[in-house]
């Protein structure tokens, strides 16, 4: 058993029914814990960027790191608009799901995404176009990912040898000439019709609607 932990995430704060309880409450028990020496930093993590900023803007305890997921990719980089300010505060900014939750792959995502329709399509129709010509959409995204200026880390969820090899390819190599094109014409005829996308509130909300119905 490891004498420390090396970092606790609150995650998906945005869940929270107010963020006071975050800042409030969890903040400061994780701090404690940090005191002891059980653990080493904190950090937040959630969809929404703006509520990420928001915690560190009015949180009396230090915040060490922000996990964005799914907000740097080839259809949304909304996370860009917000790296100069988690710069400024000295944090170690990591970035989750360059594959967008598997939206940004020849597979798809799986049933539960929260994306919108018209999302799922465009990106099932570069999802076929890549296939067709042998390429792997969600190389063409993590590579894109990666290659992002300003991030501490990636962080990557794999889920079998294949992918774990086709990532370290891309890391490795980097794109052929092929993906490069693919990369292009995806984006041209897909991706660039349906940019900014985001989903955001509509987990929220569904949630919130399922509470008032257990009338909680």
């Amino acid at each position: 058993m490891l004498p420390t932990t090396f970092i606790f995430q609150v995650h998906d704060i945005e869940f929270a029914p107010n963020l006071d309880i975050v800042l409030n409450e969890t903040l400061p028990v994780l701090q404690s814990v940090v005191k002891s020496g059980k653990a080493r930093y904190i950090g937040v993590t959630g969809y929404p960027v703006s509520v990420l900023k928001e915690a560190v803007e009015c949180s009396n305890i230090k915040i060490d790191t922000v996990l964005s997921y799914t907000r740097d990719t080839l259809i949304d980089d909304t996370l860009k608009k917000f790296l100069p300010f988690f710069q400024s505060k000295g944090l170690g900014i990591i970035n989750a799901a360059g594959v967008s939750m598997g939206l940004l792959s020849n597979a798809g995502p799986p049933s539960w995404h929260p994306a919108p329709e018209h999302v799922k399509e465009a990106c099932a129709a570069a999802g076929q176009y890549c296939k067709e010509r042998g390429v792997e959409l969600a190389q063409l995204a993590q590579h894109y990912t990666m290659a992002q200026p300003g991030i501490a880390t990636h962080l990557v969820g794999m889920n079998s040898q294949e992918v774990l090899r086709s990532n370290l390819d891309i890391l490795n190599n980097g794109l052929s000439a092929l993906q490069k094109q693919v990369l292009q014409e995806i984006n041209t005829q897909f991706f660039d019709k349906i940019k900014p996308v985001n989903w955001e509130n509509i987990e929220i909300t569904e949630l919130r609607k399922k509470l008032e119905v257990l009338g909680q």
